[in-house]
């Protein structure tokens, strides 16, 4: 699905300015993956552009997480193929995220390292971005030790050190208590926000949570069966005739998918 152009902004009577239409980052055309005898994903075409919010939502098993896993390079399609238009600096977060078992400054600071940044540099960003996510407090304590919606902010903490162009978060809420939730998707709203728009975040996420897509998602993708069955932008998902355009969507939406 090609994304409308922006509305027109006008600088005066005589000169209107149109917004350009967004570059597209990637795309997947037919990509089929199974898992041996098991079809994970089934003639998925998907396309995303620069600065789109693209929730996945569908019930277990139906092909989210593997979805995000071949965005990210982690999974190689069987049959079609993904096509990256522009080189990109991405991060995936998943639901339960893996702590190494150092101080939490220390967990920052090694990609940096790892990248070429000195100790020294790597310490004083780590630090920089616990203090972005509210842990500087727990800079000193072990990563495995925190909660775990400290930990998905950790997760968050150590991706944003690497100025990703695009985000994947695979659940990054489900499986948080009502507060820890509100605060991770807080951070992720005022990292997407906040921004440069001349170089937006990209995010692409799943979630069984239908307010937290409300919320955070300019479009919404629903899968069943592996199979992509809705692409549409969020208030037209929401809001319009879903029963009738899509009805196994609509069914999911209600409840009455299992």
């Amino acid at each position: 699905m090609s994304p409308s152009s922006r509305p027109a902004h006008s600088h005066g009577p005589d000169h209107p300015v149109f917004s350009p239409t967004p570059q597209r980052l990637f795309s997947l055309t037919q990509v089929d993956l199974s898992f041996g005898a098991h079809p994970a994903l089934r003639g998925i075409d998907l396309q995303v552009h620069r600065g789109e919010r693209v929730a996945l939502i569908g019930a277990n098993g139906c092909g989210k997480s593997t979805l995000l896993r071949v965005l990210h390079g982690l999974l190689e399609p069987s049959r079609g193929h993904l096509q990256q238009d522009l080189p990109l600096r991405q991060a995936m977060l998943f639901q339960r995220p893996h702590m190494l078992r150092t101080q939490a400054w220390r967990h920052v600071a090694l990609g940096l390292w790892l990248q070429g940044q000195s100790w020294q540099q790597a310490r004083a960003r780590a630090l920089q971005a616990l203090e972005r996510v509210g842990l500087l407090g727990e800079a000193q304590q072990a990563a495995p030790t925190l909660s775990g919606g400290q930990q998905q902010r950790l997760a968050l903490a150590r991706a944003w050190t690497l100025e990703p162009e695009l985000l994947l978060l695979d659940e990054p809420t489900a499986s948080l208590d009502p507060h820890a939730k509100r605060e991770v998707e807080s951070l992720v709203h005022e990292w997407v926000a906040q921004a440069d728009p001349a170089n937006p975040v990209t995010l692409v996420f799943s979630s069984h949570n239908l307010g937290q897509v409300k919320r955070l998602a300019t479009r919404v993708v629903y899968l069943e069966g592996g199979r992509m069955l809705a692409d549409l932008p969020t208030e037209a998902f929401f809001q319009g005739p879903l029963e009738r355009t899509h009805p196994q969507a609509h069914l999911f939406v209600k409840g009455e998918t299992v």
